[in-house]
């Protein structure tokens, strides 16, 4: 029940989501942004990764456009790889199934195309 900020970037298609409430909705932290800096000080790979992928975008904020991190669906799963809680369980567990099926397909292709049908 919780509202994901998103903005799309109509030059490269692609959709940014802000990372704030990505971790406010897996969370239900007081204070979000402390618990996203906490966990990028934990964690050096994802502050690094976060810092050179995310970009910050202008998004609307109590009624202002302000400039939010934000990050693609790559960088959100990324993002939800690190976070410690019953919430982001699902998505892991989808993600594991799906890294293991593209293992599967990249060494039978035939099971690509009978998943496409």
């Amino acid at each position: 029940n919780k509202q994901i900020r998103r903005y799309y970037n109509d030059q490269t298609e692609v959709w940014f989501f802000s990372l704030v409430d990505i971790v406010e909705a897996l969370t239900d932290s007081v204070n979000p942004t402390d618990y996203l800096k906490k966990l990028r000080k934990r964690d050096a790979e994802l502050n690094a990764y976060i810092g050179t992928n995310c970009p910050q975008v202008a998004m609307l904020t109590n009624g202002k456009n302000r400039k939010t991190l934000a990050g693609n669906a790559q960088h959100i799963f990324r993002l939800i790889q690190s976070i410690p809680s019953p919430k982001s369980e699902p998505f892991k567990h989808w993600l594991a199934k799906v890294g293991y099926e593209r293992m599967q397909e990249i060494n039978d292709p035939r099971q690509s195309l009978e998943r496409a049908r």
